[in-house]
């Protein structure tokens, strides 16, 4: 059995000994857990009461939280001509057509976000066994294969986050940083619940929202009532 560091342990004896909090109370008792010289992410994580084997019940969108999340994010885009200025224009990182799929292709993916025109999934499909484990191959039903690209860029430039439930039905999803105004985590956490409790899948019997926890980058999770 591993061995608990004192750090640890101390933040295990912070916990309040009731099952689940209040939002409010849940982040404040987070933010106790502050102590590293790094500003740490915050993930919320929900664990649905769906079936991940079936593709009715997958729970998969993107969000712009209100007060973002905390880091600039790189974005890379494939597009040509006019979309192409356009996704420069909003901000993207890199953008390239058959040059920056060849630079993918070897290896590179220093990204946080990949966009595509609708036009460029010729260029784009093949690197699917690069981008897909890695959980950025553009998509359609995420928003990132879009006409839209100067708009998608600054969406994602602003703090946009993707999610999509895992195998066993829990959403992940980074909401912020532990520095953050305890009200302004709140809010950021509030609104992704909403919209998560908002996206039930049609074919879901029975209770959809199971569990809630939050948590930092070193730190336990705080387990959130579901009220």
């Amino acid at each position: 059995m591993p061995k608990i560091s004192k750090r640890r342990k101390a933040m295990l004896e912070q916990l309040p000994a009731k099952a689940s909090l209040e939002l409010g109370e849940a982040v404040d008792v987070l933010k106790k857990f502050d102590t590293t010289k790094f500003p740490q992410s915050v993930e919320v994580a929900l664990r649905l009461g769906i079936d991940a084997k079936q593709a009715d019940q997958i729970v998969r969108g993107s969000i712009v939280l209100p007060h973002g999340i905390g880091k600039t994010q790189r974005v890379v885009v494939f597009a040509k001509g006019e979309k192409a200025e356009e996704a420069l224009a909003a901000g993207a990182d890199e953008v390239g057509e058959e040059d920056l799929a060849k630079k993918i292709q070897g290896g590179w993916t220093d990204f946080d976000t990949c966009i595509a025109a609708p036009d460029m999934m010729k260029v784009v499909g093949p690197l699917g066994r690069v981008l897909g484990p890695r959980g950025l191959m553009p998509s359609p039903r995420a928003g990132t294969v879009t006409p839209d690209v100067g708009k998608t860029v600054k969406e994602y430039k602003a703090g946009k986050v993707e999610f999509r439930n895992d195998s066993s039905g829990i959403v992940h999803a980074v909401v912020g940083k532990l520095n953050f105004d305890a009200q302004n985590l709140r809010e950021n956490i509030q609104t992704f619940i909403d919209m998560v409790l908002g996206m039930k899948p049609a074919a879901v019997k029975g209770a959809y929202l199971q569990t809630i926890h939050i948590s930092a980058t070193m730190s336990p999770s705080v387990r959130v009532s579901r009220a």
